[in-house]
Order: C-alpha cells, then sequence, then structure tokens
C-alpha cells in the first residue's frame, strides 16, 4: 500500500484535529523520526497516542516501553526517577481516581530527530475521587483540571519530562482547603526529613542566576515570526520590570486567561488586578524563560509554548496567605494563542499547591 511521504502531509495539528482522527492517521511519516516505531507518523501522534493507550486503554505497563529506564520528570516537589516509579505513580493516581481522563487541548514541539524532540502538551482531566488521594479519603466528587507536560523524547521514548498540575484546584474541586492541605503536607514533610527548600534550593539558585545574565530584548515587530524574541521580551519587561504599561502591546484586551486554582480572567484589566496580586505577594519575583515552541494554528495566528521558572521571597500578604518571607520556586509553563501580535488566549499551569508547601515548610523550619 503506498504511504503519503512526509512532504505530502502536514504534521498533526492537536487543536484542530478530532480525536478520532489522532487515533487513527493515515499512515506514512511526515517527518523524520529515526529510532520511533514506524506507527506513529510525527511527534505530537506520538505524544496523543502514547497518552491514550496509557491512560485511557489503562495500559500503565507500557509506562516502562515508553519512558526510559532513567528517565526524570521534574515536579514542584522532587524528581520522579525512572520508568518503573512513573508506573507506580501512574497506578496510584488511578486507585484515587478510576475514571480520570488526559484529553490533549493541543501539542506545540520542537527539535528534530537529531536533538531530540520536545513537545508542550495541555492536558485537560476529568476525574471522580473514588479512592483515597494524597488528599485524604475519598470525597465521591468530580473534578478537572489543567496540566501541562513538557517532555523532550528521543528514539520512541521520554527521557525528560518538566510536570506541572494544577493541584491547588484539584484539592479546592475536591472540597479541601489548599492553605490545610498545604500545611498537613509540609508537616509530614518534616517529620520525613524532607525539606523541599533545600530540595529546590539548586533550581531556584540556577533561575535566579539565568535572569540576572539575560539581556533584555526589544517587542519584536512579529512575535509569530520570531516567538522566542516575544516570550523573553513578554516575561523580561511585564514579569522582571513589572512594567504594566506594556499589557496593551502584549494582551489583545479580550484575553481570556485560564490560571492556577480555577482563575479564570477575562481582559487585560483583569490581568493587571492578577498581576499586582501576584506582585504584592512575591515583589522581588524574577523571571527566567526556559524554553520556547511554536506552531501554526488557523491562518497566520500560532500557538506558542513557554517553559518558564521564577524566584522570589514571599514578603506580602494576600495570595499565598500571611507574608513568611519564605524562598519560593516556581516552575511552570504556559500555551499562548496569538492572533495579530497578539495573545488572544492563555493557558498557564504551576503547582501553586507545591508553592503554600514551600511556604509552610519555611513557616516551619524557621
Amino acid at each position: 500500500m503506498k504511504t503519503d511521504s512526509p512532504a505530502s502531509q502536514p504534521v498533526t495539528r492537536v487543536a484542530t484535529t478530532d480525536i478520532a482522527e489522532m487515533l487513527s492517521p493515515a499512515p506514512g511519516r511526515r517527518m523524520p523520526m529515526r529510532g520511533f516505531d514506524d506507527e506513529f507518523v510525527d511527534i505530537a501522534d506520538y505524544i496523543i497516542r502514547i497518552t491514550d493507550r496509557i491512560w485511557h486503554e489503562r495500559k500503565v505497563d507500557l509506562c516502562r516501553k515508553y519512558y526510559s529506564e532513567d528517565s526524570v520528570i521534574h515536579t514542584l516537589t522532587g524528581d520522579i526517577v525512572g520508568s518503573a516509579t512513573v508506573e507506580a505513580n501512574t497506578h496510584a493516581t488511578l486507585a484515587a481516581f478510576p475514571d480520570r481522563t488526559l484529553d490533549g487541548d493541543n501539542v506545540i514541539w520542537s527539535g528534530d530527530e537529531d536533538e531530540g524532540f520536545y513537545s508542550s502538551h495541555l492536558i485537560t482531566s476529568r476525574m471522580t475521587n473514588l479512592g483515597a488521594s494524597e488528599f485524604g479519603p475519598p470525597t465521591g466528587k468530580l473534578a478537572r483540571i489543567r496540566t501541562i507536560a513538557d517532555c523532550l523524547c528521543k528514539e520512541n521514548q521520554v527521557v525528560e519530562e518538566w510536570l506541572v498540575r494544577d493541584n491547588a484546584a484539584l484539592a479546592m474541586q475536591l472540597g479541601f482547603d489548599k492553605f490545610e492541605i498545604a500545611q498537613a503536607q509540609a508537616a509530614d514533610d518534616v517529620a520525613n526529613g524532607k525539606n523541599l527548600i533545600e530540595i529546590l534550593a539548586p533550581w531556584r539558585d540556577a533561575s535566579l542566576r539565568q535572569t540576572k545574565i539575560e539581556e533584555s530584548v526589544s517587542r519584536p515587530t512579529s512575535p509569530e515570526a520570531t516567538p522566542e524574541d516575544f516570550a523573553r521580551f513578554v516575561f523580561q519587561e511585564l514579569w522582571n520590570k513589572k512594567a504594566m504599561d506594556v499589557l496593551p502591546g502584549i494582551f489583545d484586551f479580550r484575553i481570556g486567561a485560564h490560571l492556577t486554582a480555577n482563575r479564570d480572567l477575562y481582559g487585560t484589566t483583569e490581568y493587571k488586578d492578577y498581576l499586582s496580586t501576584l506582585f504584592a505577594a512575591l515583589p522581588d519575583l524574577a523571571a527566567t524563560v526556559n524554553h520556547v515552541a511554536c506552531i501554526p494554528y488557523l491562518g497566520d495566528a500560532k500557538d506558542i509554548a513557554v517553559r518558564w521558572s521564577m524566584t522570589g521571597a514571599h514578603q506580602g500578604d494576600g495570595m499565598f496567605g500571611p507574608a513568611s518571607g519564605a524562598p519560593v520556586y516556581i516552575l511552570g509553563a504556559s500555551h499562548w494563542r496569538v492572533i495579530n501580535g497578539r495573545i488572544r488566549e492563555e493557558w498557564t499551569v504551576f503547582d501553586e499547591l507545591a508553592v503554600l508547601r514551600q511556604i509552610e515548610t519555611h513557616r516551619l523550619m524557621s
């Protein structure tokens, strides 16, 4: 049977392709993928279908096939090492949430078969809490949260991943108080000799060093054409310099921003209010861009994925509770839909519960 050549088929665009088509793509490689199983037509296809097999078909043992034996998953509560651990954690999650789904909203990618493919997978998960979880006994409640999984993939395996999940939203939807959960988790950590502040110290220091050496960049003429320059401009001007006057040039006035802990914002006024609250809690907040990927959306629009990190001292009351002075590190990721040079829609995820856990750890250790 004749198959299409890579030049005749576009790479799968997850945001605009029906799930039935993604799970049964037309055969034929759409890009060079040395070492990947022949069935996978491109990197987006690989990500969507291995996720479906592991989570929806419940073939959890495939974690050992699709994650390298020494793979590392970076999270805000510490690294997860090895495919066996990934498999065990997946079983534990399904025990607490047996009907959990991982629906792919988008896969934004970069790289090639030589350096490895880098994928940023935006996921919506729906789940019912029918078993004991890290938060406590089963509640029977339904929850819906977002996750962004950034994966480095080589020769049919995930070798490194940066995983950010909105655990604060999950705890809140299950009926728990996020501050109380963070306090309990920090107390358990300290009782077992785990200090999250120390664990994250190397990441915090590296992020701060990178922030200090990055040069300021001007706003590019075309964010769609130079996405990395655009990302660095946004983080330098808005997050590091706190220059609120750049908001209208960065965001469409109708910006829809889907943020952590069930925050859903509309328009630049609400976005400015959110930033003001965050900056009040972390006035010396410093951000750095760690990775940028970009793919076409519709027409001239582009979807941009940015993995970033932030550091700051918890010196103000508000978003994260009473000021504590705790050193805070945030690992996060954002997906931006850029239309006519401005961000029209944003999805940003970080583990806000883990940020509160750092703060509570600092309180207990001080």
